[in-house]
């Protein structure tokens, strides 16, 4: 089996890295610097006991590979670039090329299923920095994080059993989960928080602003009906098998969106993250001040290359109460 991690920046350089580390067959796919540097030099994984220089082969687009049956394709870039890769991908190899979705939110899988016939869904509970190209930090021990799959939309079989065996082999708790959707909408009421993050910085206190965020979700999934696990099983799960540690030289930072800012990007999954509440909100009837906010402020950060801490968590109240809302 190959694995081809298609977006190899944090989250697709922590997993490949060490998928190559244990000896397994391994291509990542990424553009820019992050390319350029990969190509030159290989991939720097540092975690908190070790520093591994990784001699990766790494391509800028699918068509660069002969793409097989062997292949398995995990992707892990923001859910805002997956419809462009998902063309790409099968322009290359065919819509029966296996696709896992190792991303946050849930729209990915449903983009997927749209064009491959195989299609798998993946949690992603990795705390991964990529900031400077060539160089992905996993700031986790004793394992790498959380990566929990199974079948679009539900089921396991014999390919994401082997999948979720390799993984836990290279340093991850993986398992596999036929009702893997659920532990992806739980894993969705975290990352509401990631715009938050973004706008107001670090040390930002959410208060009664961030649990009306998560109360509009929570009332999005009981009028739609979805189901999600419980959040404080994740939260056993999370602090029975992993620990939060620095890595010398690199302290822990931000989230992903976090990430982006920081890097400068103009764009930001906000869209499939509190844009996917919205959304939720529009189809049930639900009102969604507080993450409508987020979504369009978030965005409006990126786009005009505002860093984080551009706004307060009592300026985004305001802006709340000014429209006439209030807590929902």
């Amino acid at each position: 089996m190959r694995y081809i991690i298609y977006g190899a920046g944090g989250i697709g350089g922590v997993i490949g890295g060490r998928l190559f580390h244990h000896s397994h067959n391994v291509v990542l796919i990424c553009r820019g610097e992050q390319l350029t540097t990969i190509q030159r030099q290989g991939l720097t994984l540092k975690t908190p006991t070790d520093t591994f220089y990784l001699p990766i082969r790494a391509v800028g687009h699918p068509l660069e590979l002969s793409l097989t049956s062997n292949d398995v394709v995990i992707l892990t870039m923001k859910s805002q670039d997956t419809e462009m890769a998902l063309r790409d991908l099968e322009r290359a190899g065919g819509s029966e090329v296996l696709v896992i979705c190792c991303q946050n939110g849930v729209d990915n899988e449903r983009m997927a299923a749209r064009r491959f016939s195989r299609v798998y869904g993946m949690v992603v509970w990795v705390p991964a920095t990529y900031l400077e190209p060539g160089i992905v930090l996993n700031h986790a021990t004793p394992i790498g994080g959380i990566l929990d799959a199974g079948c679009y939309p539900q089921g396991v079989d014999a390919l994401i059993t082997q999948v979720t065996a390799d993984l836990t082999a290279a340093g991850f708790s993986a398992k596999p989960d036929p009702h893997i959707m659920r532990w992806k909408y739980t894993k969705l009421l975290s990352n509401l928080y990631n715009a938050l993050q973004a706008i107001c910085d670090l040390d930002a206190r959410g208060g009664d602003f961030a649990r009306a965020v998560r109360q509009e979700a929570l009332a999005c999934y009981r009028a739609a009906g979805i189901e999600f696990l419980p959040e404080e099983e994740i939260r056993q799960r999370v602090r029975a098998e992993i620990k939060l540690t620095d890595i010398e030289g690199h302290p822990r930072t931000g989230g992903s969106t976090w990430q982006s800012l920081v890097r400068g990007l103009s764009s930001i999954e906000a869209d499939f993250l509190n844009g996917e509440i919205v959304l939720l909100g529009k189809l049930h009837g639900v009102p969604t001040p507080y993450n409508r906010l987020l979504q369009k402020v978030a965005n409006q950060v990126a786009r005009t290359g505002k860093p984080p801490g551009s706004m307060t968590v009592e300026d985004l109240q305001r802006m709340v109460t000014e429209s006439g809302v209030g807590h929902t």
